[in-house]
């Protein structure tokens, strides 16, 4: 039987596990990113979860120099911006994350159209650790 749990916290439970999960409608195919539980082309309610791709392409970004706290605690701040932006997938579906290896302090560095890798970042320690989304642009080798 399929598990039809398609909640915020479900969905950080796989990340914990390193997998980016989505839905996907088992009536007409539609995939959905982040997951949820109805289908928005069909109506029906017969999802399931699927494993998404791990590569995308950097869609939009900005550069953060005032930080909220959690990321202050990172050592991200004025002196040291991040970058966070939207990935488009293969499938269509976008998501957002920080945008990791990059120059966010020289953000016409940054290119719209950049292929990025899916990355798990742990952040905090013991039980108040948590598992981020996050996409790194893919080296050129790859």
């Amino acid at each position: 039987m399929p598990d039809h749990n398609f909640t915020h916290s479900a969905f950080v439970d796989h990340l914990k596990d390193h997998k980016l999960m989505g839905s996907i409608c088992q009536s007409c195919g539609m995939k959905y990113l982040p997951p949820r539980p109805l289908c928005t082309a069909c109506h029906e309610t017969k999802m399931e979860w699927v494993e998404m791709e791990r590569v995308g392409k950097l869609k939009a970004y900005t550069v953060i120099h005032i930080a909220p706290t959690a990321m202050l605690d990172e050592g991200y701040g004025r002196d040291n911006p991040y970058c966070t932006g939207i990935v488009e997938f293969p499938e269509g579906l976008s998501m957002s994350g920080q945008i990791l290896g990059v120059d966010a302090r020289n953000p016409e560095s940054i290119v719209v159209g950049t292929p990025v890798t899916v990355e798990f970042v742990e952040r905090g320690e013991g039980e108040e650790q948590q598992t981020f989304l996050a996409f790194r642009v893919k080296e050129e080798a790859d």
